[in-house]
């Protein structure tokens, strides 16, 4: 559907998901700015929460590191490192071990096959070609068609190579709500952090998750712009 040459799927449904991706990052960026001017009564770096939730799982051939960069923090397992911002991996803060806990979490997901991050980790291949050529591909399918019938092909290939970039953000949720609930789940039992300080690491951990809820809406909204598009359209 256009007018006057105007993509209105694109402000239907993009435009307001991409929305929704920005808030999401402002909340983050502040709920982290807020809890990471608190810090935690133990004294605990993020380095050392980590750790303690390495050792909670019995996890011993995981190192720890720092890395530069905001918000940069990650766990990569092919070679067993949890990276930490330089305002995690040394800082005192309720945000920092959080953030800490949750990238040990993912360490402790892949130390016990994890099933969700095992099909998110298998498609990964394709979804970067997807996120690539996905769109391309299926545009240039709809321009090549009046041409020779063969070409439409490549608007459901490009689809299909987009709709894993989606399946990949849907995977991506249970990985990361679960990672983080490994690491609240540690810093509760283990007395790490208590009451408000407890209740600030979770708040900085859900508004994460929040982006990841709303980079999978973005994702589908894209998809769904593509499917009416370039089939709807060829069916009439």
């Amino acid at each position: 559907m256009s007018y006057y040459g105007v993509d209105l799927y694109y402000f239907i449904l993009v435009i307001p998901a991409m929305i929704i991706a920005l808030i999401a990052q402002v909340k983050v960026k502040s709920t982290y700015k807020k809890y990471s001017g608190k810090l935690n009564s133990k004294g605990l770096t993020g380095a050392q929460a980590a750790q303690a939730v390495l050792n909670y799982y019995g996890i011993r051939d995981v190192v720890i590191q720092p890395t530069g960069g905001t918000l940069t923090d990650n766990f990569n397992p092919s070679t067993k490192v949890i990276s930490l911002s330089t305002g995690v991996y040394s800082s005192s803060s309720v945000a920092a071990v959080g953030i800490a806990c949750h990238e040990a979490g993912h360490a402790a997901q892949h130390a016990e096959n994890y099933r969700p991050i095992q099909i998110r980790n298998s498609i990964v291949p394709v979804c970067n070609i997807g996120s690539r050529l996905g769109i391309p591909l299926a545009i240039l399918g709809v321009l090549l068609t009046p041409y020779w019938a063969a070409f439409s092909y490549l608007v459901y290939i490009g689809i299909a190579l987009y709709g894993a970039v989606c399946l990949f953000h849907l995977v991506t949720l249970p990985v990361e709500f679960n990672a983080s609930k490994r690491a609240l789940k540690v810093i509760s039992e283990t007395g790490l952090l208590y009451g408000d300080e407890y209740s600030g690491a979770r708040k900085v951990l859900t508004a994460a998750a929040m982006t990841y809820v709303a980079s999978m809406l973005v994702a589908i909204a894209n998809l769904l712009r593509l499917l009416i598009r370039f089939t709807g359209n060829r069916r009439r």
